[in-house]
């Protein structure tokens, strides 16, 4: 029999057993957490389509993105917009479905679908209920070996895609600032520097020859990559893009030109008048360090801790301490993410302001950030920097029933033939020390690095004089 100060004692480690259990399993599902990891299936068809496959069963859903290795850098040179153009034209029928049918097929079929023209790719998705898997790939597949290439369909994108721009870009106010126009101005090499949505005149110089010579070269299985992602059955998908996809011929891709960019040796400046801004606008843009190097992982971690969130520093100056501006924003890559691009880049960040502020102050302002950006770099601060982006990577990857773990799959896949690098990200990230990135501020937060670029408002200069 227990005495009570047995039973006290018995009572006590039991309690501190079962605190002890929930501890180890709190740890457990931590630890679990942690390891958290994209599966990925990873391989390549004999005619050289690279195939992602990504089980997730969170929703009876599935997306199929095809991806090909052909964006705004490196259509031709007389052909500005060209890129653009086609990513219009492969919504006009294919061998087996006639114009806009398609769109209908997957809308018919409750899906939804886009497609997009970045900076080194032009991307088409179609997000499905998962038993209509097999139709979207025979569908995809049927575009990617007979587009229907006539005059037609050529006129009549060039005029959807010319009126998209005047829409867009020239009659709107900061019409292109700063996506399309900081590129123009901070970069030297042509790939990099031209009209990417495209001159008017260039848009109606296309020929259905040149539409047929670029569809030939570039949207060949060689040169795409397909993720499937969603409710799937692996093995079963497999089957079917072997079916669908397997038999289409790889063509002859053209040498890559070369992208590289000047290192940049004195700061730019550059003032945009726009006759329908009714206030000023700045945009401040540096050189990125070079993909997968350590510095380009720094640059991701300092990009958080300069205007990424309430708590980012030139938020902090600029909108809560001096009260400049209100919509500072602003990132790696305007067209994407920091991830889904291959051909140098930019880091850069834009906002309006009053009339009335001091356009010097204002620089002067974001300088005192920038030269004492170097002296507050610690490691909580990194810390932190990377709690950020993971958030932000978690979100990515599991947003729109997982649409952005199939734009990474691709994008990996293409420009590093290593779609598992999902799953490393993270980690490399945390490999980033203070030195690291007080060398980074250094070699490539430079103000000499820093292009500028000022919207002059007109319109609210002719509203001063009436």
């Amino acid at each position: 029999m227990m005495t009570r100060f047995a039973i006290m004692r018995f009572s006590a480690l039991f309690g501190l057993l079962l605190l002890l259990g929930s501890c180890a399993e709190e740890k457990s599902k931590e630890e679990t957490a942690s390891k958290f990891e994209v599966p990925v299936t990873y391989y390549t068809l004999d005619n050289g389509l690279k195939v992602i496959l990504s089980e997730d069963t969170t929703s009876p859903t599935a997306i199929v993105a095809v991806y090909y290795n052909i964006g705004f850098r490196n259509e031709p040179r007389d052909r500005t917009g060209f890129a653009h153009l086609f990513e219009h034209m492969m919504f006009q029928g294919s061998d087996n479905l006639g114009k806009m049918e398609f769109i209908k097929l997957v809308q018919e079929n409750g899906g939804i679908l886009n497609g997009s023209t970045r900076f080194d790719f032009t991307n088409y998705f179609e997000i499905i209920p998962s038993h209509k898997l097999e139709t979207m790939l025979w569908a995809e597949a049927d575009r990617m070996k007979g587009l229907s290439i006539t005059q037609e369909n050529l006129t009549n994108q060039q005029g959807v895609v010319k009126n998209e721009v005047k829409v867009n870009v020239l009659n709107q106010p900061y019409g292109g600032f700063p996506w399309l126009d900081m590129p123009q101005y901070a970069n030297e090499n042509w790939y990099n520097a031209h009209n990417f949505y495209g001159d008017l005149e260039d848009l109606d110089a296309a020929s259905l020859e040149d539409v047929a010579s670029f569809f030939d070269t570039f949207y060949a299985p060689n040169n795409a990559a397909i993720s499937v992602v969603g409710d799937i059955d692996v093995e079963q998908t497999k089957a079917w893009i072997e079916t669908y996809f397997g038999s289409i011929p790889a063509a002859t891709l053209p040498p890559t030109p070369d992208i590289s960019e000047p290192r940049q040796e004195e700061e730019k400046y550059f003032v945009k008048n726009d006759s329908l801004a009714n206030k000023p606008a700045l945009a401040l843009a540096y050189h990125m360090p070079e993909r997968n190097t350590p510095e380009y992982y720094a640059m991701g971690l300092l990009d958080q801790i300069l205007i990424q969130g309430d708590n980012s520093l030139l938020v902090q100056k600029l909108e809560n301490e001096k009260g400049f501006t209100s919509d500072v924003a602003g990132g790696i890559n305007y067209l994407g993410s920091m991830f889904n691009y291959k051909g140098p880049m930019l880091w850069m960040y834009d906002f309006t302001f009053d009339d009335a502020e001091s356009k010097e102050a204002i620089l002067n302002a974001i300088d005192e950030v920038m030269t004492g950006l170097k002296g507050q770099i610690d490691q909580k601060m990194l810390d932190q920097a990377v709690v950020k982006i993971r958030s932000q990577l978690y979100d990515d990857i599991g947003g729109t029933f997982g649409l952005g773990r199939a734009d990474l799959l691709c994008s990996f896949a293409l420009f590093d033939d290593n779609p598992a690098r999902i799953n490393t990200l993270e980690a490399e990230f945390k490999k980033i020390d203070v030195e690291t990135v007080q060398r980074t501020i250094d070699t490539f937060l430079r103000a000499s690095n820093r292009t500028v670029l000022e919207v002059n408002p007109l319109l609210a200069a002719n509203e001063k004089t009436q």
